[in-house]
């Protein structure tokens, strides 16, 4: 398909804020309409799908089908499953002297979202914050990634024929587009893709003063403490960094451990990648290819054929790089200064937990952070030590799967989160109610001027709150009533007055 021409991304804007206006995604079945649809699509064209992503990066099927169309299947039920609990007004309970309020919080909308999506799960990563913002009751606008061209032109067509086009639209193009949505009539903004764009998104919206979510990257570490059941670590290391080529922000960058750990390890990697893609990659259908010739030469330079003890293949003409690692590593090596994405496994040997955890605070925080051990107390001191975006212990990038857990990154990993309840709080508006009774009025009538010594003791004394206290009931509920009450005998007590007077 053809880039979006420039000159129609206003009239895209014009559509979307009238759609937005008349009310229409603010109904709850409107919004599961658009779910129920998103998972249809997502179920009848999974094939199509995977043979997008083939064709952009060698990516085998089954990675699309289970980690880009399985994911959001699950995402698309989870969501129906609880939305409407979470689009419910959550009345809130208070200590004196706020109890005979009524207080709560309204999610509202924010209006047109703009998604920006990634290559590496193009799928996946492109329509995971879209459920988010149907459900909150947003229009979007989703910019996939030209870097998978065949997998953005799919989610371009299967986007218009499955889902609302008057509330939800594509645009296809590179930066100039890009620009021009960034400019252009938003509320709030989704990036997914590096540290270094992701700043220049964040510097559009802060011009703008909308929320932005920034889902980035960086260089997760991986401690394998010297307790670590060695053969479940290999394989898990193993798949987490061959996974779609290593193109994945969740992926393993870098191992720490002891040199006894080292030589443990290294054989079970190689015989997990073996069993995984044969002795000779290259040539088996299961391993992917680095998606364009520019990232080819970018891994490629991170290659010291000098430390390489394992794989450093390259063929230019398929973009392809064999699993690789690489040993003898320190922390000034060109492979330690950014973030892989890629097949290059270096190893970095410490003495202990205390060391790994002193390299690791050196650098900035990672999206997550992995530790092999078998002493839960080890590992909990290795997370109350450090800081990232998320912590799986003796596996690698499942604590993405589960939704009752937000997803996203710390530092210059990424701002925000997002999955389940996460992604409909991120694309909503918290909107604070307060309803005053009037009955109070004796009481609230003592904060207006003028002021005096037993006035202002009097409203301090009313006005604070204090320690151990706990919340009372919704007293509204019981004062409402009697406030009603009272104003009709109020007003019926004037009446008859007026009536005498005459």
């Amino acid at each position: 398909m053809a880039e979006t021409p420039l000159d129609s991304i206003p009239s895209i804007f014009q559509d979307l804020r009238t759609s937005f206006k008349s009310g229409k995604t603010k109904s709850i079945a409107w919004r599961k309409r658009q779910i129920e649809q998103l998972y249809k699509m997502c179920d009848e064209q999974k094939e199509a799908f995977a043979s997008a992503a083939h064709a952009d990066f060698r990516r085998p099927s089954a990675e699309t089908l289970l980690y880009d169309c399985g994911v959001l299947r699950n995402e698309c039920n989870h969501t129906l499953n609880h939305i409407d609990e979470w689009a419910r007004d959550e009345y809130r309970s208070d200590s004196l002297p706020y109890a005979t309020m009524d207080k709560y919080v309204h999610p509202e909308p924010y209006g047109i979202c703009l998604i920006i999506g990634a290559w590496n799960y193009p799928f996946l990563l492109t329509l995971s914050p879209l459920i988010g913002a149907l459900a909150a009751g947003n229009c979007a606008i989703i910019k996939p990634s030209e870097l998978a061209p065949n997998s953005a032109a799919i989610i371009a067509k299967m986007v218009e024929r499955y889902l609302d086009p008057s509330c939800i639209r594509v645009v296809l193009g590179a930066v100039d587009q890009t620009q021009a949505l960034l400019t252009g009539d938003i509320d709030h903004v989704f990036y997914t893709g590096s540290t270094m764009v992701g700043k220049i998104v964040m510097r559009a919206a802060a011009e703008k003063m909308i929320p932005v979510v920034l889902e980035c990257g960086g260089k997760c570490p991986v401690y394998v403490a010297d307790d670590a059941n060695i053969g479940i670590t290999a394989k898990r290391i193993a798949w987490g960094k061959t996974i779609n080529c290593g193109q994945t922000c969740l992926a393993p960058d870098y191992i720490l451990c002891s040199k006894t750990t080292e030589s443990r390890l290294i054989p079970e990697i190689v015989q997990a990648w073996q069993s995984f893609y044969t002795d000779n990659p290259i040539n088996s259908d299961s391993y992917c290819r680095i998606v364009n010739e520019r990232h080819f030469e970018r891994v490629t330079k991170l290659i010291d054929t000098t430390k390489v003890v394992y794989g450093g293949q390259t063929d230019a003409k398929e973009n392809y790089i064999a699993p690789t690692i690489m040993t003898n590593v320190n922390g000034t090596d060109k492979v330690m200064q950014e973030e892989i994405f890629g097949p290059l496994l270096p190893i970095i040997t410490v003495s202990n937990e205390l060391e790994a955890v002193e390299f690791i605070n050196s650098r900035p925080k990672p999206l997550a952070l992995y530790i092999f051990t078998s002493n839960k107390s080890l590992a909990n001191t290795v997370i109350n030590s450090t800081s990232s975006g998320s912590t799986c212990v003796n596996d690698v990038i499942f604590q993405i799967a589960p939704q009752c857990l937000p997803f996203g990154g710390v530092g210059e990993s990424g701002l925000g989160n997002y999955h389940g309840k996460y992604s409909f709080d991120t694309f909503s508006h918290m909107r604070s109610v307060a309803y005053s009774s009037t009955w109070s009025e004796f009481l609230v009538s003592k904060r207006n001027p003028p002021y005096d010594q037993k006035k202002t003791a009097t409203l301090e004394s009313l006005a604070q709150v204090r320690r151990n206290w706990l919340p009372l009931p919704r007293l509204s509920l019981w004062f409402w009533p009697f406030s009603a009450t009272t104003t009709a005998i109020t007003t019926h007590t004037g009446d008859r007055d007026v009536k005498d007077d005459k």
